[in-house]
């Protein structure tokens, strides 16, 4: 079957590490294209640098998009030492900003590797009262001056709305680079590239994948330059997804728009189930307009959804009762809803925000729900029985 065509209309699984390069001159010629960078090479060398079953799942990436490029990693925390990494320069000396309400992984990175090991200036940006005060930032903007400012356009675990397309203004008008995190949104609800940001970072682990059966990051942009050295950095520190998780995840994003689509109708069926139970003394889901930034999640999205993520809080009359209570409703809703420390699966899964964020967020009844594509009243009835109504 050596060179034989097969009439298949999928990426075929590349597992080489190496590829072939029939004489000398091929090979020199290959390694010396390869300090270019480009994004589909003319020739594969070594899957480290890149991958065609790789490459073909990228495209497929920028396709939902909307980017010049997309370049993926084996997992959103790579893509995230990707996107800042390709900022650092030897000798310059720069301050980051960061909004405050990010992904912990990210607020762990910022801590022992960006602060501790490199050596980095970082400021932080925090809201007030549920919401951003874009007037402070504007004045944290020109006080500090920074070279990168990164948000997330919906936080975790409260679901804070960024008026993404202000930020971007802003952080612009004061010099700064912008990445944002996307993951929450997707490229569904908003598409930062076409707004100015000059990168867009997803855990493709969550609703790219949707599945919760592999790990992957994606960096999207359209500055050539940045990809060139997104490359390099990728290709040096090894920040390649296998070849096989690509194939898997290219598969699974074929169904992204239908995917989400449902869970955010899900979202909004169970967030106004559990803003009308009495056993709910709180509910966070931008999609309810007593969300202190639905305003913002409405504009930004143009009302195409709100996310799939829901965070609750359980009443109770104390501490102690609160918790009994989350303990009570998450035994109840096993096994269809289960305990687990990631989101964006097919199927609703959640995690007790108190047990897992601690001071931070020191809240005994509060839950975090990601809302999967299930049928929407069977999903509501185990929430019911979760509730005891």
């Amino acid at each position: 079957m050596k060179n034989k065509e097969i009439n298949s209309v999928r990426t075929p699984v590349y597992r080489d590490s190496g590829f072939e390069l029939p004489t000398a001159a091929t090979t020199s010629g290959a390694f010396a294209s390869e300090t270019s960078h480009e994004r589909e090479p003319d020739l594969y060398i070594y899957s480290r640098y890149r991958n065609p079953t790789v490459v073909a799942a990228e495209e497929a990436i920028m396709e939902i998009e909307g980017s010049e490029w997309a370049l993926l990693s084996q997992s959103g925390m790579a893509a995230i030492d990707i996107a800042l990494s390709i900022f650092q320069e030897a000798g310059r000396q720069s301050n980051w900003l960061f909004f405050s309400e990010i992904y912990g992984g990210t607020l762990s990175y910022i801590s022992s590797v960006l602060e501790k090991r490199r050596g980095m200036e970082v400021s932080f940006f925090r809201p007030a009262n549920g919401r951003y005060d874009y007037r402070q930032l504007e004045s944290a903007l020109s006080d500090i001056r920074p070279d990168i400012l990164y948000f997330e356009t919906i936080s975790n675990p409260l679901l804070i709305v960024a008026e993404g397309r202000r930020v971007i203004e802003l952080g612009k008008k004061y010099g700064a680079r912008v990445i944002v995190d996307n993951t929450f949104a997707t490229p569904m609800l908003w598409k930062p590239l076409e707004d100015g940001a000059d990168l867009v970072i997803h855990s493709a682990t969550k609703y790219l994948s949707g599945h919760g059966n592999l790990t992957a990051g994606v960096i999207c942009g359209n500055d050539r330059g940045l990809m060139q050295s997104a490359i390099e950095y990728r290709k040096f520190v090894g920040h390649m997804l296998s070849p096989d998780d690509a194939y898997r995840l290219q598969t699974q994003m074929a169904s992204f728009n239908l995917r989400f689509r449902q869970q955010c109708d899900n979202a909004s069926a169970v967030a106004a189930m559990l803003k009308s139970s009495d056993r709910v003394s709180g509910v966070l889901y931008p999609g309810l307009e007593s969300h202190d930034t639905h305003a913002a999640a409405k504009e930004l999205t143009g009302g195409r959804g709100y996310g799939a993520m829901i965070t609750f809080d359980l009443a109770g009359a104390s501490p102690e009762a609160k918790r009994k209570n989350r303990d009570r409703f998450i035994a109840a809703v096993y096994p269809e809803i289960r305990l687990i420390p990631t989101l964006g699966d097919n199927h609703t899964i959640l995690m007790p925000v108190e047990s897992v964020w601690g001071a931070k967020y020191p809240e005994p009844g509060m839950i975090r729900m990601s809302i999967g594509f299930e049928e929407t009243d069977r999903l509501t009835d185990v929430i019911k029985r979760g509730l005891g109504s």
